[in-house]
Order: structure tokens, then sequence, then C-alpha cells
């Protein structure tokens, strides 16, 4: 398993191979699929945390069934820039996951992508209690959106220049 940019990422990835995007919190993990033009990101139903060994095979089990060619995972950074503990067992998680599996992951900073995930599911007239089980897929969700809208930015930039990156 190797880490990439999001630049390395568009430069690996072959068309048709879709990505998931992961909200790594203390009790869940998120989860959203883009489809195969990796286009658009769609929430999936939250893994319960148990111990990593169970949620390495959950993950890895999901990516099997789903052909994910790479994970996006948000990188909880403060508001500042600055990396916290949140940021470490983000980073924990990765490296652990190198021991069960090849595919790569991207970092993708995740400032907000909770807080723009609340406020979707409240315009969506989502009740309290829906909205405690949809936050993390939500925000794994956004998180994948803007990985690939970049993907899909660095796909055009090198359409009209192929000597860019």
């Amino acid at each position: 398993m190797t880490t990439l940019t999001i630049e390395d990422l568009a430069v690996m990835l072959l068309p048709g191979q879709a990505v998931a995007g992961l909200d790594l919190g203390t009790k869940t993990i998120g989860l959203a699929m883009s489809d195969l033009g990796r286009r658009f990101a769609t929430p999936r139903p939250v893994i319960k945390r148990v111990k990593f060994t169970q949620d390495a095979e959950t993950l890895v089990a999901f990516a099997e069934k789903e052909r994910v060619a790479a994970f996006v995972i948000g990188l909880p950074m403060n508001m500042d820039g600055s990396a916290g503990p949140r940021v470490q067992a983000t980073r924990a998680f990765v490296r652990s996951m190198s021991e069960k599996t090849a595919l790569p992951f991207v970092f993708w900073d995740e400032r907000l992508s909770t807080v723009a995930a609340e406020r979707a599911l409240l315009e969506m007239d989502v009740s309290r209690a829906k909205r405690a089980e949809r936050i993390d897929s939500a925000a794994a969700s956004f998180i994948l959106q803007g990985a690939l809208d970049r993907l899909s930015a660095l796909g055009r930039a090198t359409l009209l220049d192929p000597d860019a990156s």
C-alpha cells in the first residue's frame, strides 16, 4: 500500500476505476463511493468500529466487492492548518492498513466536511436520529467529492496541456 498525492492518483487511475472515500471517526468509519466515471460521490452505510483488525477486514472486503482502485481518507486538520491528535491517528490507521491491502490511500483535507454534511442533511429535512446515523457517510461523500472534483480538474489540465501536471 502506498500513500499518494491527488496528482499521483490522477496519473495512476485508469478509466472506469472507482474510488472510495473514508471519514475516520473514533466510533464509526463513514464510507462513500464514486461512480465509474468518477464524477459523483455517493454515501454508503457506515462501518461501526470494533477493533482495527475487524475494521480493516471490513474495509478490504468492501474494496474487493466494489472494485475500489484507491481510498481518499479525510485528514482532520485544525482550522489553523496544524495537525493535532486526530491527524496522527488517521496517519497511523493508514500505516496499519498497509499490512492489510496494496490499495493506495490519498489524504484529503477534511476541514468543515462534517459541517457541510450536517447542513446538507438539515436542508433535506432529515430527522435528528437519522442525521446521527448518516453524518459520517455524508462527510465521507463531501471528502470524496472534493477529491473527485480535483481529479477532474487535473484531467482537464492534462488534456489542455499534456506536459502540465
